[in-house]
């Protein structure tokens, strides 16, 4: 089972996380598959920020759900200054911008990086 990793790109990294997150958990499809998660410490600090959102893919369905809960949430006006690095875990990102989202295009995009493709931009 393929894991999204969901890194926030924005001025305020953490509550935008936060937000992403419980918006996902909102959403029936993925209930129990959202938490919040962070890289590793910087040299010196004892912990990390929560600014990313790990999704648990399984077959078909959370991926079309997960793309879709994204667009929703990354085209509300207040988010217009967001962006979204969105990877495998093993594997590379893509970035969407949010003043850039093509509705149509996101669900490929992820489907490709998720299934472990190169980014089909690159």
């Amino acid at each position: 089972m393929a894991t999204a990793l969901i890194s926030v790109l924005s001025p305020d990294p953490v509550p935008d996380a936060e937000s992403l997150t419980d918006w996902l958990r909102g959403e029936p499809a993925l209930a129990g598959r959202v938490r919040p998660t962070g890289g590793a410490p910087a040299e010196g600090h004892l912990g990390v920020p929560l600014d990313t959102v790990s999704v648990l893919l399984g077959a078909g369905g959370p991926l079309t759900v997960l793309a879709s809960c994204l667009r929703a949430w990354i085209t509300q006006p207040r988010r217009s200054d967001v962006k979204l690095a969105i990877r495998r875990e093993d594997g590379p990102a893509i970035e969407i911008d949010a003043r850039r989202v093509d509705s149509g295009e996101l669900a490929e995009l992820l489907r490709q990086v998720l299934d472990g493709q190169q980014d089909p931009r690159a």
